[in-house]
């Protein structure tokens, strides 16, 4: 069998080619890529690539909400549904661009060297096979002489630099998302990125604090090679912030906000505020009030109202030390003392001093009064001014600091636990039995026991200080980020002991809870934010007292009681009926059957 070279050539004439007719150049388009917009190459590929990764990026930030939501993955949205078809798009188009060129290139090595194999009826399949095309392709085949076409002007080709550009962003990772800057703007930042210009200084200099907060932010990213894109900006006043709550600011945390209630208590209903990113916290404590509601509400009772401070100051001997002691704890001296502290503060009011000395070193605990201010500043100021006046009685006296940590803030101290700071406030209610049965869904013994076998036995085998309940500081700590309060005094305001006893003839449940350093505030600090002040006006204690100074943040005290006594009540009882797991997994955890996953494995 005889093998041949053949020539492939692609061009044709038309049947009127012998009457003088311009020769017409029939060439078989193949489809491109950059057929699927009418723009130029490069902008396709890069609307295509950028729309690839951006849907991409969509779909994994969601599949991964669904994963922390336990949301199966097939409940799709509308969005994720377009997403997924422009991503079907942008797949169709990447994978048309790389294989119709890598089949273009491929025919084009065979049609280079393609061959011909010459038997008997090699030449008849030649002929039948380009009749299907054409009388022209038949004419080539045979060998016919086929006329060159007329030449033609072609512009030359520009390079596709840009396609390429698109290309290599295939091996880069998705950049930082960032905002469009003025040109005064991004020399800020790289001022700032340098070093040059330091970034606490941006509000003073600039005097716009959104825009600080922005150039800010934007520098941070640069610096640290990190995305803040979750991170919101917009919608937050800067200015209510500044010189008072935070410093250096990039942005804000969202936290949900949730309400329990209504909460009866003393008489009056209340509307409980919490912010939290706990499941079922704020459900457990709406059952709690309810249960509370139901059977006739709840009472407080205020213990005492007085923030602490304790500077510490050593002697050189014990005795010099013990002198001071004495001094200060005498009666006749108290007028001259509170004289000395209440020039402060138009609310500030010393009621007492508490002494303990460590050998040569002095700890003097200062009490007062502070109005419906927390009173952390403002009990500084007043022990400020009485360190001063000693100081003039007692020139060896050295201060060494204004808090010696016997004060105690934000730690757990036995001090606070035993003498109380801030508010110290008791709580209680009787539920009745059918209320235990139908809305707790347990018993009233049982209720009894777990609370002295858990918050008090179990609490004491682990040593616990101020710690005898079950989750106050989780009331604590939603109620306070929903006020404004301080989270981190949520260390002593949480201090709590619950006792549960069976009442009239066994039948119903005495319920207490006793928090003796509850810490909060009406004015000053978070509570003047929009947020934390609508929280705040929601229970009817916004802003200070004029015509009872100190009562708003008195009361505040006894609404966050409550909230933690509904919160206990309906802790332990699920507890104690054993739907603590069962809630958490419909509220706070996954919906997949545990049993059946520890089965399969």
């Amino acid at each position: 069998m005889d093998v041949r070279r053949r020539p492939v050539n692609p061009l044709c004439t038309s049947k009127d080619a012998s009457a003088g007719e311009p020769l017409k150049q029939q060439q078989v388009s193949s489809p491109k890529a950059s057929d699927a917009l009418p723009l130029p190459l490069y902008l396709t590929n890069g609307l295509f690539f950028t729309m690839f990764f951006s849907v991409m990026y969509f779909l994994l930030v969601r599949w991964r909400e669904k994963i922390r939501n336990s949301i199966p993955l097939h409940v799709v949205t509308l969005s994720e549904l377009l997403a997924m078809v422009s991503l079907i798009a942008s797949v169709i188009y990447l994978l048309g661009f790389f294989g119709i060129g890598f089949v273009q290139s491929f025919v084009s090595r065979s049609n280079s060297d393609s061959w011909d194999i010459e038997d008997e009826n090699a030449e008849q399949l030649i002929i039948e096979e380009d009749s299907r095309r054409g009388p022209c392709a038949a004419a080539t085949t045979l060998g016919c002489v086929v006329p060159p076409p007329p030449v033609r002007k072609i512009a030359p080709m520009v390079p596709q630099q840009p396609a390429k550009a698109a290309l290599s962003q295939t091996e880069k990772p998705a950049p930082i998302i960032m905002p469009a800057l003025s040109e005064d703007d991004e020399e800020i930042i790289q001022s700032v990125v340098q070093g040059k210009t330091p970034s606490y200084s941006l509000e003073s200099k600039l005097g716009d604090c959104m825009r600080a907060a922005s150039i800010r932010k934007e520098a941070l990213q640069r610096i640290t090679g990190k995305s803040l894109e979750g991170l919101p900006l917009e919608g937050f006043d800067y200015e209510s912030i500044l010189g008072q709550c935070c410093e250096m600011p990039v942005g804000y945390v969202q936290i949900p906000v949730g309400i329990a209630g209504p909460l009866l208590l003393d008489g009056r209903e209340y509307s409980v505020p919490m912010a939290t990113t706990e499941g079922c916290l704020v459900a457990s404590t709406n059952r709690g009030c309810k249960a509370i509601f139901v059977s006739g509400g709840a009472n407080s009772i205020l213990l005492r109202d007085g923030m602490t401070r304790a500077p510490v100051v050593r002697f050189t001997t014990a005795k010099r030390a013990a002198e001071l002691k004495f001094f200060v704890e005498d009666p006749a001296n108290f007028e001259i003392l509170s004289l000395m502290f209440n020039k402060s503060s138009r609310f500030a009011r010393l009621q007492g001093i508490q002494c303990a000395i460590a050998g040569k070193n002095l700890y003097m605990r200062f009490s007062c009064s502070t109005g419906d201010a927390m009173g952390m500043n403002m009990v500084s100021k007043g022990v400020q001014n009485v360190l001063d006046y000693l100081q003039s009685e007692y020139p060896d006296m050295d201060v060494i600091g204004i808090s010696g940590n016997f004060c105690s803030d934000k730690k757990p101290a036995a001090v606070n636990w035993i003498e109380g700071r801030g508010k110290s406030v008791v709580c209680e209610a009787i539920i009745k039995e059918d209320v235990v049965k139908k809305v707790l869904k347990t018993e009233v013994a049982a209720l009894v026991e777990l609370n002295m076998l858990k918050n008090l036995t179990g609490s004491a085998m682990a040593g616990a200080l101020g710690g005898f309940n079950a989750h106050a500081s989780n009331i604590v700590s939603a109620v306070y980020l929903a006020t404004g309060q301080d989270p981190a005094q949520n260390v002593e305001s949480s201090h709590c002991i619950t006792m549960m006893e069976a009442v009239n003839d066994g039948k119903d449940l005495h319920i207490s809870v006793t928090m003796p350093s509850i810490e909060v505030g009406t004015v000053g600090g978070g509570t003047q934010l929009a947020s934390q002040s609508a929280c705040l006006n929601l229970l009817g204690v916004k802003g200070a007292n004029r015509d009872a100074p100190g009562s708003n943040a008195r009361l505040l005290a006894t609404i966050v009681a409550g909230s933690v006594l509904a919160g206990e009540l309906s802790l332990m009882s699920a507890i104690s009926a054993g739907q603590l797991v069962k809630s958490h997994m419909k509220y706070n955890r996954s919906i997949k059957d545990i049993s059946q996953v520890i089965n399969s494995s």
